[in-house]
């Protein structure tokens, strides 16, 4: 039976999700019947209902509630944890908005903002409103596309691109179909994972509309980010030119065991979407606690691949700063 609660969580607009996410710890503590200690961070919390709807109640260990959880670890200044972990902030050689550090790959900070603060993001110290873009700057990022032929693939990250309106995605893609050398276009996202019904009909008008190939590549670390309601949105992905991949981030006291990972890795493809990368975790300042080493990493794959078929055992990543590709530390 569908209590009315969830009922309500299914039916309202992705944007009341967003405009209603809880934001005070507080608050957080109360919906989850525990007591949580509240402390100062420069990285606030958020968290939108139905993400909250998957976390275990009076369970202060539930791998859903680790990851948005503020702690106060986060303030502990750890050697080689860094503000900028990827040297992002220090590229200078392409337009503002845009990273380009992989081959025939352009990156555009597309949205300053996520729909979820999760606490190991590499990016949450990232200066987000040096690089908010106008429509001029769209404008000539465009014309710089346009301008590079050895540029085959668009890919829009941030914060999350799905934060962006449908309207604008809609004119964002008709440009990009206009340029001949482009064959993909890829969007990073975890907005629909924990607001499943962003996939809206407005959405699925300029995804079909995209005459390019299109990439959808999700961040979901547990299998119990993975529900039916998830399961049933993003069928509504599916067609002849788009691929759904997921690649996760390897986190302590999360997913760091064989068993979880396996998982995984079956519900995502029984969503449709592919075990993409498995990441080491970038070593952004205040997510020391999340660390796994490189060896454990190591030794979890060799489990998982005993007991999975090969395509679902995600690739071991780690990304190194100054580096043009990412290292495959594991397959």
């Amino acid at each position: 039976m569908i209590t009315s609660t969830k009922l309500r969580l299914h039916n309202e607009d992705w944007h009341w999700h967003l405009k209603n996410a809880i934001r005070d710890i507080n608050n957080l503590g109360q919906k989850l019947n525990i007591s949580l200690e509240s402390f100062k961070s420069d990285f606030p919390l958020l968290v939108p209902l139905p993400y909250l709807n998957r976390i275990k109640k009076g369970d202060l260990k539930d791998p859903l509630l680790l990851q948005v959880l503020p702690k106060s670890e986060e303030n502990s200044s750890q050697e080689g944890f860094y503000l900028d972990p990827l040297q992002e902030q220090t590229q200078t050689d392409s337009p503002e908005g845009l990273i380009q550090k992989y081959s025939g790959r352009a990156l555009i900070i597309a949205a300053g903002a996520c729909g979820i603060n999760c606490r190991y993001c590499f990016r949450r110290h990232f200066p987000y409103h040096k690089n908010k873009l106008s429509s001029t700057k769209w404008e000539e990022l465009i014309d710089y596309i346009k301008s590079d032929s050895s540029l085959k693939e668009v890919i829009l990250s941030g914060g999350d691109p799905l934060l962006l309106s449908d309207q604008f995605l809609y004119k964002l893609v008709v440009k990009l179909n206009g340029i001949n050398h482009l064959t993909t276009i890829r969007i990073h996202t975890r907005l629909p994972i924990v607001i499943p019904n962003r996939i809206c009909p407005d959405l699925i008008e300029w995804k079909n509309k995209c005459e390019k190939n299109l990439v959808f590549v999700f961040h979901i670390n547990h299998p119990n980010e993975i529900d039916d309601q998830l399961v049933s949105y993003l069928s509504k992905l599916k067609s002849n030119n788009t691929t759904l991949l997921n690649q996760s981030v390897l986190l302590k006291n999360i997913n760091n065991d064989p068993n979880i990972l396996s998982a995984l890795s079956e519900k995502l493809f029984s969503a449709g979407v592919l075990p993409y990368y498995l990441h080491l975790l970038d070593p952004v300042k205040g997510s020391a606690h999340f660390f796994v080493p490189l060896r454990e990493a190591k030794q979890l794959i060799e489990k998982i691949k005993a007991v999975l078929p090969g395509y679902l055992v995600p690739k071991l990543a780690r990304e190194t700063a100054g580096k043009k590709s990412k290292d495959i530390m594991y397959y």
